[in-house]
């Protein structure tokens, strides 16, 4: 991780909501799902955070290394439609050690979609491949 890692690192993201992002094509093969609203899916909204969390970290991050999500603590508290903007920032407000806490909030033309905290760790890629390899081939 480079020194500029750092509490205080933003990023905004301005995301137009595809029909393939609502809650019928979350998990199609689940006539739970499919028979819901087409509204933003909270699980492409979590994507959609992590995205622009990721993009914070552009810059900071040494070569052979990624962050990974591994906490999500989000509300969802109104349905956007396909065809809305969600506009995503994110503020990186904590760094412990490889741990990075983010801190998040979204909104679409006519209110406050998500509000909450998101953590990411930093990762070797090789040594995680590594892991993973050794897990799946075990």
């Amino acid at each position: 991780m480079h020194a500029s890692l750092q509490p205080g690192l933003t990023a905004r993201l301005d995301y137009v909501v595809p029909v393939e992002r609502t809650v019928p094509h979350l998990l199609p093969e689940s006539d739970d799902f499919t028979a819901l609203p087409g509204v933003l899916a909270t699980g492409y909204l979590v994507g959609v955070v992590e995205w622009t969390c990721m993009r914070a970290l552009q810059g900071h991050l040494e070569d052979g290394e990624q962050s990974l999500g591994v906490h999500v603590d989000l509300s969802h508290q109104a349905p956007t439609p396909p065809g809305a903007t969600l506009t995503v920032l994110a503020e990186l407000t904590a760094v412990e050690g490889r741990q990075l806490t983010f801190t998040v909030h979204a909104r679409d033309g006519a209110a406050t979609v998500c509000q909450g905290t998101h953590r990411r760790a930093v990762i070797d890629t090789e040594r995680f491949h590594a892991r993973l390899n050794a897990r799946t081939t075990a």
